[in-house]
């Protein structure tokens, strides 16, 4: 009997940026790959990832805007999460497996003061559980094969870390922090700080730098949307660049811009990064040099604009 091939969905241009609330038990890649199929897009990438056991804000980038996936990676995050106290498990969440179970006899006002000793510049140990890389192989993967790598600490931020609710012994938390932060390593040494334990059993991201929840769609939502509407989602293709000036240029300097070249411009501030302009239409990202002079860093295709 022959074998007949299966048809690959044809892949088509898509450019711009998709505020996407990643739902439960899927991973970053997975739900990139799914609005990527959803918008038969030909490229995609994300900006940093969340873990299946983790839901929230996930920036999707498509086409051009993939030239500035990195950007939010050095932006500050916000998490809402609920720890577990009294349960230690291997990996420091609820996919772990339980190490320890100990009574739980701690005070609100004890809680309070384990929270504050997290916060502020902390050092923290990344979780072998992560995947974080160790000789081309991630950490998890040692892990799994019962071999313990030492880690350094990272000198991370905790900007926030508050008890929002207490039920019994669940405690909903929020925590704003700097990037490679681990979540679950502080709900871990919050538990150890009490004497009691703790593991992370949800969390969920609610702002990335700038960008908030509110602002994203479902992959439900966005999937039940009729094909020709799933395009008006999409940010443009410099909606991750916000925090950057603008810088206009006229004809000319932008012919010479776009064509890799150095441009004289108005100001003097060295070392900057701007976003470049032709009156409406993005050309790039340039990063100011001596005597005003401008130079491309990454520019996007003008024929996608």
């Amino acid at each position: 009997m022959a074998h007949t091939p299966q048809r690959r969905t044809p892949r088509r241009v898509v450019d711009g940026v998709l505020f996407l609330d990643k739902p439960l038990g899927l991973s970053s890649n997975n739900a990139l790959q799914k609005a990527r199929w959803l918008l038969k897009a030909a490229k995609g990438g994300h900006t940093g990832t969340l873990d299946p056991l983790a839901t929230g804000l996930l920036p999707l980038t498509f086409g051009e805007a993939t030239k500035f996936s990195q950007t939010l990676l050095d932006a500050d995050k916000v998490y809402e999460a609920t720890v577990q106290l009294g349960v230690t498990t291997t990996t420091a969440d609820a996919e772990g497996e339980v190490l320890a179970t100990t009574t739980v006899d701690v005070t609100d006002a004890a809680i309070e003061a384990a929270l504050a000793q997290l916060r502020g510049e902390i050092d923290q140990v990344p979780p072998m559980y992560s995947a974080l890389k160790h000789h081309g192989k991630a950490l998890y993967e040692y892990a799994r094969a019962g071999i313990d790598i030492p880690r350094e600490a990272r000198r991370v931020t905790i900007h926030a870390f508050e008890c929002l609710e207490r039920d019994g012994d669940n405690l909903r938390v929020r925590v704003a922090c700097s990037k490679g932060t681990y979540v679950r390593t502080l709900a871990s040494d919050l538990g150890a700080l009490l004497g009691c334990g703790a593991h992370l059993t949800a969390l969920r991201r609610t702002r990335i730098g700038p960008f908030e929840l509110a602002g994203s769609i479902s992959l439900a939502d966005f999937e039940a949307l009729p094909e020709a509407d799933r395009d008006a989602e999409l940010a443009p293709v410099d909606a991750l660049l916000v925090h950057l000036d603008v810088m206009s240029l006229d004809a000319t300097q932008a012919s010479s811009f776009t064509h890799g070249q150095a441009v004289q411009v108005c100001s003097d501030a060295v070392g900057r990064m701007f976003r470049a302009y032709a009156g409406e239409r993005f050309l790039g990202v340039g990063t100011l040099g001596e005597g005003g002079m401008m130079a491309p860093t990454r520019l996007v295709s003008t024929g996608n604009q």
